[in-house]
């Protein structure tokens, strides 16, 4: 299992029967691998479907139409249903997700979100991502601890902004780590992976949780 594999396996137990649940493009949309069978969680895509998915391969892909919001092709289940983009984001806004998952490249410690440009590079547009941030009742952030070496849960984010103090959870393949008004709190480990570990790759400082335990298997 890879590095995302694991984060997202991490991320599906967040989820519980009757949830309402989006994912983002990339890492996140590999949670629905891991949704137990017998739960019953209902997925949207803000590009205007609702109703759990699955991946399939390009030689099987049977309506080129069908994509979730990271363009990559999808089967829905049955009683999944199609509408607009109104829709999709009445969902959205009127606070209807249970959880939105997104990727990252920044998250400080009074959670606050930088994950869709980096300036100077080209930007293909900012989605879905402010109303999501918003409009979720629960923001879960699904990243890995680093890129190139270099810390991405900081002090401060050095990029521009997707929302202000609006992240609740941050997964990563070393740990989970939890938002709140104190700052942001150590709650879970990854096997294999020490507190050391966690706080050499962290910039910003870390609470250590009273019930500090290891990220259980799903």
């Amino acid at each position: 299992m890879n590095i995302k594999q694991r984060i997202a396996k991490r991320v599906a137990q967040e989820f519980k029967d009757g949830y309402l649940v989006n994912l983002g493009i990339g890492l996140p949309t590999i949670a629905v691998d891991y949704i137990p069978s017998d739960m019953d969680v209902t997925l949207q895509s803000e590009n205007g479907f609702i109703g759990t998915w699955k991946d399939v391969a390009e030689d099987v892909v049977k309506d080129n139409d069908l994509v979730n919001a990271g363009g990559c092709h999808v089967m829905l289940n049955p009683g999944g249903a199609f509408f607009d983009s109104v829709t999709s984001f009445e969902i959205i806004r009127g606070k209807h997700l249970d959880i939105t998952v997104l990727g990252a490249l920044q998250v400080d410690e009074k959670g606050n979100l930088a994950n869709w440009m980096i300036p100077g590079k080209m930007v293909p547009g900012m989605g879905g991502a402010m109303d999501l941030v918003n409009g979720a009742k629960k923001v879960i952030i699904a990243m890995t601890h680093t890129a190139k070496g270099a810390p991405k849960i900081l002090k401060e984010c050095t990029l521009p902004l997707t929302g202000k103090g609006v992240v609740d959870l941050i997964i990563t393949e070393l740990c989970v780590i939890e938002v709140t008004e104190s700052g942001l709190v150590l709650t879970e480990l990854a096997e294999g992976v020490s507190i050391d570990e966690v706080l050499k790759n962290t910039e910003t400082n870390l609470i250590l949780s009273n019930e500090l335990k290891k990220i259980k298997p799903l």
